[in-house]
């Protein structure tokens, strides 16, 4: 989710699970490894098409809402020990405040508020870092691996921006679809903005007709809970979370993101057990899609 108020609305969500580590009887995933892949069909014909011939393949990350670049500087130097070119595109926190622009917009009220112009200024840094990576790679195309937000912000970059410039798309616990209107109690945070992307960014089947793979990854962290037990408070505030991206909180989830909600039709879907969602709070207790544990299970869907 993009919008400001989304910030402030998530936060408390993210603060919670990033402070108070799941006591022993809280609903978590204790295993670890990849728990169940879906992989479209006119994707594995793309996958298999003909070996990666980049000495060293060419990534960009794109932060996720409220993070900043200095957050994946780990996450990068585990991709660059595993023979990848990795460029981080430019965000600081303070430049989240842009997306309080959405405010004035009367469509933000009525919530049919757009992508653009509010995220204008996150759509050109992705474009700086796709042209930053090529350079330092020698690379023709880049693969985009986009965290949270950052997930369908990319999509509307490559619906918007066009796709000669990529050749993969992964997405971490990025939230991809439309919020359920008719859930009492669910109220569209991003005032619209996924409704729109959901209705008119490029599904995967059209990004592999144009050369693009989607790969769309999903923690298995934790799972909410619809009740209250004092026992396991966390399992509770975490699914309300849950409930207001997907419309249902005994579901599981990366902690902010529910499985379900990560996923597209026709990607290559992947569910990580014990996946976290966000690099700050993450441990080797609680490791997120870049702990080198995590990252092993499928990084090599990159090359």
């Amino acid at each position: 989710p993009s919008s400001f108020a989304l910030a402030g609305a998530r936060s408390f969500t993210m603060s919670f699970a990033v402070a108070c580590p799941a006591p022993p009887r809280v609903r978590v995933s204790r295993g670890r490894g990849v728990a169940q892949r879906t992989t479209g069909r006119r994707l594995v014909s793309a996958a298999v098409a003909g070996p990666d011939t980049d000495p060293r393949p060419a990534v960009v990350v794109l932060p996720g809402l409220g993070n900043e670049t200095s957050d994946y500087t780990a996450f990068a130097l585990e991709l660059e020990q595993r023979g990848f070119s990795v460029t981080v595109a430019e965000v600081r926190r303070p430049d989240w405040l842009r997306n309080a622009a959405g405010l004035v917009d009367v469509n933000y009220w009525k919530g049919t508020l757009e992508p653009r112009p509010t995220v204008d200024w996150y759509l050109g840094r992705i474009g700086d870092a796709i042209v930053i990576a090529k350079q330092k790679s020698g690379s023709d195309k880049v693969r985009l691996v986009a965290h949270s937000a950052g997930g369908w912000m990319a999509r509307v970059y490559l619906s918007d921006f066009g796709c000669a410039e990529v050749c993969h798309f992964v997405s971490l616990g990025s939230p991809l679809k439309s919020v359920p209107s008719d859930v009492p109690g669910v109220v569209d945070q991003t005032r619209g903005i996924l409704s729109f992307v959901e209705a008119n960014c490029d599904l995967p089947v059209v990004l592999n007709e144009k050369g693009v793979r989607v790969t769309c990854l999903a923690g298995k962290w934790l799972e909410g809970s619809a009740e209250f037990e004092m026992a396991s408070p966390q399992n509770f505030l975490i699914g309300q979370g849950y409930k207001q991206v997907c419309g249902y909180s005994d579901v599981w989830g990366d902690g902010i993101t529910p499985v379900a909600a990560a996923h597209l039709e026709g990607a290559d879907n992947i569910i990580l057990n014990g996946a976290f969602h966000t690099p700050v709070g993450s441990s080797d207790a609680r490791p997120w899609y870049g702990t080198p544990e995590i990252l092993d299970q499928w990084v090599e869907v990159l090359r």
